[in-house]
């Protein structure tokens, strides 16, 4: 479920050390599964240890996880990088904005996945984000743009050289293309 490296195992073993016996690390997911959500750790005492929690073991101390939170946490990774900066724990959940679909899910789920879990994180760089509203039967994709990438000049490009040259390659054979549903206004939202 959860990978923590050794220099972040070393890093919480020295925290949980000031705190009272028996604290663990408890790590969970704010709005899982939504463009909202939000990856934490924060210390857990021993009486805020729910029963449907999930309990990893590691070295020196245990990690909580919270029933709603598992399955948005699938194959996060905690470290604890030091360079010239100093140092800083670094949380990486994949799945924590949508939920990982196997291989095998209808197109679907699985492009509603790819536009959560990698394609709205980029837009959202610029205040937009993008939905699916249709899969065509003759395969395409028709997304609606939203926030700044509505009526932002840049959208075909956006489009074209981004979002559909991923999902064709992620998608080959399965995808025929993207459209956009958008209808365009611009104005103060818009990124460009």
């Amino acid at each position: 479920m959860i990978t923590i490296s050794e220099e972040a195992q070393a890093h919480f073993v020295k925290l949980l050390s000031k705190q009272e016996s028996g604290t663990n690390i408890r790590v969970f997911v704010v709005n899982p599964g939504t463009s909202s959500a939000e990856c934490g750790v924060s210390y857990c005492p021993p009486d805020a240890v729910e029963e449907t929690d999930t309990r990893l073991t590691f070295n020196g101390f245990d990690a909580v996880v919270d029933e709603e939170s598992a399955p948005y946490l699938d194959e996060a990774e905690i470290d604890y990088v030091t360079d010239q900066m100093g140092s800083q724990l670094t949380l990486k959940a994949p799945n924590a904005k949508a939920r990982k679909v196997s291989d095998d899910a209808p197109l679907i789920e699985r492009i509603n996945y790819m536009i959560e879990s990698e394609i709205n994180p980029q837009l959202a760089n610029h205040g937009g984000q993008v939905v699916l509203t249709e899969l065509t039967d003759d395969g395409y994709a028709v997304l609606q743009f939203g926030g700044g990438c509505n009526g932002c000049s840049m959208v075909d490009v956006t489009l074209k050289d981004g979002i559909e040259k991923q999902m064709l390659e992620q998608f080959a054979g399965e995808l025929n293309g993207v459209r956009d549903a958008t209808e365009h206004q611009a104005g103060e939202h818009s990124y460009y």
